[in-house]
């Protein structure tokens, strides 16, 4: 460590596709002389932290800016559970192929996920086992993702309960504690992508069904805007609100040492194939809020 080197403890919030702004504020700090000691996570946090502290967040940074709407629906393995539309079986043997079957307590890291239990409805912090495990629990977005059995225990989304989970690092030794908040208040910087790919022919009436459920959480509008409303577009609006609630009970309770934030509407849940935008705006963000501290 450089004598201007800082360590970090480093919270990643939920937020579904915004999340991969995360990966622009990791290179921020990476370039500017942060060095990333710990990191705790919920949802797509856990997911890009998880990955990062595994060594292989280029490979996983290269892979999902060459994802393409096309690529999301080949990911999403249907399913007739009543507690979910979509397995994750899918998405999560992608990843390992990606990042290996590491175990966390192996990480050179230190790498906390959490999850929601629904039985005690508590948070779980898990910071053993399987990678992957951790992750799949805390990115079970109710409605979209079946729910996970991890040992004795059913998980959801971490951001159920604790959207930025600072309690995890509270014990860290570092000299900075920055967390990163997706459910920043809407702003009318966000850049709302309207264009369509171009899409395979349908394989069944499901498929097809779950297909312009994609679009339709993918072109709908968070701003206010006036619009017609349907189920889908309830559930999600409502898990948006209540994640921005509670983000600012936590953060009032338990603020970081520095905060970054990007606006809710910065984009939408599964927009993962606007990649590309959401590094970028990471990376403006970390030095908008970072920039002039060092």
């Amino acid at each position: 460590m450089t004598s201007t080197e800082k360590t970090v403890s480093l919270v990643l919030g939920s937020g579904g596709a915004r999340g991969l702004a995360h990966i622009g504020v990791i290179h921020w700090l990476e370039e500017h002389g942060y060095r990333i000691k710990s990191i705790s996570g919920c949802s797509m946090g856990a997911l890009i932290g998880g990955i990062y502290a595994a060594g292989k967040l280029n490979e996983y940074e290269q892979w999902v800016r060459s994802v393409t709407r096309r690529d999301i629906m080949a990911l999403l393995d249907l399913t007739w559970d009543k507690g979910g539309l979509v397995r994750g079986d899918r998405l999560i043997e992608t990843l390992v192929d990606l990042v290996g079957d590491v175990r966390i307590e192996n990480l050179p890291v230190h790498f906390t996920a959490v999850a929601t239990d629904l039985q005690t409805q508590k948070e779980m912090w898990i910071n053993r086992g399987r990678l992957f495990d951790a992750i799949r629990a805390s990115i079970a977005i109710p409605l979209l993702f079946t729910p996970f059995r991890y040992k004795d225990h059913v998980l959801v989304d971490g951001g159920v309960l604790n959207p930025v989970p600072i309690a995890p690092a509270f014990n860290d030794d570092a000299d900075l504690t920055i967390a990163v908040n997706l459910n920043a208040p809407v702003s009318d910087e966000a850049v709302v992508s309207t264009a369509v790919e171009a899409d395979d022919d349908a394989e069944s009436p499901i498929r097809d069904r779950i297909n312009r459920f994609i679009q339709r959480l993918q072109q709908s509008m968070s701003n206010g805007k006036k619009r017609d409303w349907d189920t889908y577009d309830v559930a999600i609006e409502a898990f948006d609100t209540m994640q921005s609630s509670i983000t600012r009970h936590k953060l009032a309770a338990y603020p970081p040492d520095l905060l970054i934030e990007v606006a809710r509407n910065a984009c939408q849940l599964l927009e993962f194939n606007r990649a590309a935008e959401m590094i970028d705006l990471g990376y403006r963000k970390a030095e908008e809020s970072l920039g002039g501290r060092r």
